[in-house]
């Protein structure tokens, strides 16, 4: 597994995807790109996973797209144009393909941010649904000081999380803050130490893994739904709906049911 550029693995219900590049920080090309999407389709797919956590290898979480690889695309625009901008989000293999993916998946995903996170690296951090830092985590957008303007949905998610006045600062400056700072102003939900991250992250996806998986995976669409939906009637419409749907699952009945037996309840995702 070392000469994989993404690791999977899954164990009690979790599944913990690696960046795995350390020698460049984990910064991603277009191999990495595509072996994230077919990882990110795994996880989606198998019955058995019902949290995801995303981390990277070494002492960087991710980097961003791999300057070294970006600069060989620049001699060729068309094919820079296709796997960086323009209509990459119709095609598969790419970073919008899988920030999309992650936003859009029925499960929730946590993101252990173990060291820097900039760039394309950050967009992938604001993507997932929580996001569990170490202390010794960076965060920058990066992409003014290259000419370019942020992308994998940062421009999206970042104002959403930050606010529109700091979220101007972060991207026209591209300065760096810490985990602190990013703590601070509600960029990420908590800072551990360094050495607790992969602890910390795992008890919240656990947390999460014993609650009802389809109650799971359509609360996460309802709040994003309800982020962007103007019509407060109209988002409890949409509530409404969902509950009664739930409330013909087996799970449902098991929340009762445990709960007049005075006993924990098992969730079966049915």
């Amino acid at each position: 597994m070392a000469d994989e550029t993404v690791i999977l693995q899954k164990a009690d219900m979790l599944a913990t995807i690696t960046l795995n590049r350390p020698q460049v920080n984990n910064a991603f090309d277009y191999p990495m790109m595509e072996r994230m999407d077919e990882v990110i389709n795994d996880v989606s797919q198998d019955e058995n996973v019902r949290v995801v956590i995303i981390t990277g290898a070494g002492k960087a979480f991710c980097a961003g797209g791999d300057v070294s690889y970006l600069g060989t695309l620049i001699e060729n625009r068309a094919a820079f144009a296709r796997t960086i901008i323009g209509d990459v989000v119709r095609r598969s293999g790419n970073m919008p393909t899988v920030v999309l993916k992650i936003r859009n998946m029925m499960k929730p995903v946590v993101a252990a941010v173990n060291g820097v996170a900039a760039g394309g690296g950050m967009g992938l951090a604001l993507a997932c649904d929580m996001r569990i830092v170490s202390d010794k985590a960076r965060f920058s957008t990066i992409f003014i000081k290259r000419g370019v303007i942020p992308d994998c949905a940062a421009t999206y998610n970042l104002p959403r999380l930050v606010g529109m006045a700091r979220a101007c600062e972060l991207a026209l400056t591209g300065k760096i803050i810490t985990a602190a700072e990013a703590e601070r102003i509600g960029l990420v939900n908590r800072v551990v130490p360094h050495e607790d991250l992969m602890e910390a992250a795992r008890e919240l996806a656990s947390e999460i893994a014993a609650n009802p998986p389809l109650a799971v995976g359509m609360a996460k669409a309802a709040l994003y739904r309800g982020m962007i939906e103007t019509d407060m009637s109209a988002q409890m419409d949409y509530e409404n709906y969902t509950q009664n749907a739930l409330m013909g699952t087996e799970d449902f009945q098991e929340g009762i049911n445990s709960f007049m037996e005075k006993r924990e309840p098992i969730f079966r995702g049915k």
